[in-house]
Order: structure tokens, then sequence, then C-alpha cells
């Protein structure tokens, strides 16, 4: 049996890689299995060959550990059986294992919380985590190894060692295509607001591929493109995804900070110097933008009320412009402290969905979303990193490209109120679209 190197040991390597190239050639090589890495600022983490994971859908939640399924039906909250699942897999990983989970939670997980179970067709997917065998964490300055064999640790050096070489070539998507007629399901949408039965709701549309994706070159070729708060390329279960997230949807730090970063309001951006400035000057004053984010950030506000110690929640640079990849959206912050006996499972359920991707009142907007957008699985749900000591990110899955044994598609949203503009709201789409779609890699060319 091969020597591992096991927590609390690590192993240090040095290359001259980006961490970009780094990584997707990790998850490129196809020797570490089922996987997910995750970009925080300066850090990436390829978390890979899974010890165990957690499985959770409409009928039932499956946890795998070392080849043995046990699968058990559920009621209730689907965070608490969530939560039940990963704690049992947790206790028999054991001390080998850092015991951080990564994986994605899907849109249709808020069904629960938010009164639109009737939605859900029988084994509708909710949530996919793993616990990993072999975290790889790069830097700009090193690459840090843990859980790997003497064998497998020679396998990244080696993966790691060429240079990196010329960026891939693009093959570029036609994302004008409208063929779940988006223009007309938002003006059914602007009567509904006008009618009083929401104030808000967001409205996507599919953009179907008609190419397999090569998803490690597409993630480094477009993370060249982007500015993401955090970015992620996963494969797990059949389901593969790669993506250039604009905002956290909840965070729990160390001390107990929650955040969420609402961002609603959106202009083109990349173009060139006068037009990008011209273009914010108008996102800064367009009453429609500005309402539209408003009423983003007083939801999160209550929200995090819900759940943080009374006098703790707090708006921080409120409505700044943040320029993500080909788009630059009005931006705040609203942070709390964790309140007694709250958890970063709390956290997740107060604020998921994000604001910025359902609607409000909430509960209303996700009915609507329900009813006017197809199945949305990783589509607006979360990237998601779970700690043991109770720190969490959950990233919002925007701004990305997806992929499973049958297709591969993009999607992209616009926020609808009763000033939006069928054409606009398109044009919006698109402009967010232009993230991913000039960057993608066909898999024949890849």
């Amino acid at each position: 049996m091969e020597d591992h190197v096991t927590a609390p040991e690590s192993l240090r390597l040095h290359t001259a890689l980006d961490p970009v190239t780094a990584v997707s050639r990790l998850a490129d090589s196809g020797r570490f299995g089922d996987h997910v890495v995750y970009e925080r600022p300066g850090t990436w983490v390829f978390a890979a060959d899974p010890l165990g994971q957690v499985e959770l859908d409409t009928e039932e939640v499956r946890v795998t550990v070392a080849g043995p399924l046990n699968r058990e039906r559920w009621t209730g909250r689907p965070v608490a059986a969530l939560e039940r699942a990963l704690d049992s897999l947790r206790a028999v990983c054991g001390a080998g294992a850092s015991g951080t989970a990564y994986g994605w939670i899907a849109f249709e997980f808020c069904a629960y919380s938010l009164g639109a179970q009737q939605y859900l067709r029988p084994g509708t997917r909710l949530a996919h985590l793993i616990i990993p065998r072999i975290e790889v964490k790069v830097t700009e300055s090193e690459v840090t190894v843990h859980g790997a064999t003497a064998a497998e640790v020679e396998r990244i050096e080696d993966l790691l060692a060429p240079p990196a070489g010329p960026l891939p070539t693009a093959h570029p998507a036609d994302i004008r295509t409208d063929p779940s007629d988006y223009r007309a399901r938002v003006a059914a949408a602007v009567r509904e607001i006008d009618s009083g039965r929401y104030q808000k709701v967001i409205l996507s549309r599919r953009v179907e591929l008609p190419f397999r994706v090569d998803l490690p070159a597409s993630y480094r070729l477009g993370r060249t493109h982007n500015t993401p708060a955090r970015s992620f390329l996963l494969r797990l279960g059949g389901l593969a995804a790669a993506g250039f997230s604009p905002e956290l949807v909840a965070a729990v730090d160390d001390d107990g900070i929650v955040t969420t970063e609402p961002l609603a309001g959106t202009r083109a951006f990349g173009r060139d110097a006068a037009t990008d400035l011209a273009a914010r000057r108008d996102l800064e004053s367009d009453p429609k933008e500005i309402v539209e984010h408003a009423v983003s950030v007083k939801t999160s506000v209550a929200e995090i009320d819900s759940i943080a110690e009374p006098g703790t929640t707090a708006v921080a640079d409120f409505m700044v412009v943040r320029e993500r990849g080909s788009v630059q959206h009005l931006a705040s912050t609203v942070r709390g402290r964790l309140g007694r006996h709250r958890t970063q499972w709390d956290a997740l359920e107060a604020l998921f969905p994000s604001v910025t991707a359902s609607g409000i009142p909430k509960r209303a907007g996700v009915d609507a979303v329900f009813r006017h957008d197809s199945e949305r699985g990783l589509y607006s749900g979360a990237v998601v990193v779970l700690a043991e000591n109770g720190a969490m990110e959950a990233t919002l899955v925007l701004r990305a490209v997806y992929q499973d044994d049958d297709a591969a598609w993009l999607r992209a949203g616009a926020g609808i109120i009763a000033q939006s503009r069928p054409e606009r709201e398109f044009e919006e789409t698109c402009e967010k679209l232009s993230s991913v779609a000039p960057y993608l890699v066909s898999a024949a060319e890849g």
C-alpha cells in the first residue's frame, strides 16, 4: 500500500504555472475522479477523489462511503436532512480527512422553505456534496498537497511541470436564439407585478450548445477574461460546470460573521473606456436599476436580521459598482454576527436562494420562477464549501457553462420589475452570457 500524505501533514511543491492553469490541468488529467475546483481571493482548491459523498433529491438522501451506499427517505427541511447526512459522513471518514465538504446545491432546494414543493417532479436533484481524499491548494507562490499518496504527489508534480503554453482556442456560441420566448415571459411577469402579485422576479433563459465542451480548457480561457467574486470548475455525479460567480449568497467566517453580497442592476462592460464609463453613469442614475437594487438590499438585511445577534446587521459599500467580466453591477455588502445557537446551516437556509436570483417578496418571486422558468438545477443555486468548524461559503452559480451526459448549455437571467421592458431584459441576458459564451472550447478542439 502506498504511503499517504495525511492530516495534519501536507507537502509543499513549487510550480511556475499560474493557479488557473495548474488547477485546470489537475481537473483535465482525469486521474483523480470526481472533483471540485473552488477559487477564493488568492487561493484555488482542487478537491478530488471523494472519500464519501452525500446526494439529496426529493425522494431520498444517499450517503456513499468507500463503495457501500446507504439510502433513506427524508421528510421536513432539506437543510436538516443534508446536515445529518454530512455529519454521518464525517464520522465515518474519520481523522484522515479534513472534514471540509465541497459540492453544489440546486435552486430547487429552496422550494421547501418557500412553499413551492408542488412544482418539483419526483427525483429532482437538490444537492451533491463530497468529502475529498485529496486537496491541492494553489496560490501564486506555492502548491500544497494534502491526502495524496507518494505516487500521486509525483503525478501532480509531473502534471504541473510543463510550461503553461498558449491559451486554448475558443468556439464561441450563438447566444441570441430564444426558443423559450423570453420576451413574452418577461411581459407576462410585468403584468403580474402590475397586478400586485410581487415586486420583482428573476426570469432566465437556457441556450443549448451544439457541441460538447472542454470544461477545464474553457475555465482556463474564461477566467483570464473575467473578474469574479469566486470561480469554480466541478464534475460530480454526471454533472459538470465551470463558472465565474459574481457574488456570494452566504458566507460564515471563523468568527461567526455572516455575509451576503446582493448584486442588482446591470450594464455591459469591457467595450472601451468611454463606453464603459457612460454605461456606469447610466447604471448609477437609472431609477429602474436603483429601485431593483434597493429592494434587494432591504430583503438581504431582513434575512440576516433573522439569524443575527440583534443590532449587528449593517450594510457596507452601499450601491457601489463592481465589474464582473462582460458586465458591471450595482452592489452592496450586508453583514451581521450569527446569533447564539445559530449555525452555518441556519445562514444557508435564511439566505438561499440569493434574492438577486429569485425575487421579492422571495416566496412569491420563487413561485413565479417555478411557473415561468424551466427547471434550473445548478443555475442560480450555489457551489458550497462547508468546513467542520462552522465556516461556510455558498457562491451564486451564474456566468457558467453546464454539461451532463446528454447536453451542454448556458443560462442567464434578468431582474424583472414594473418598469422592465422585454427587449431590454433580453439584451441584459445577452450581456451576461457574454461573460462565458466567447470563451467556450469545444471538446473536439481542446
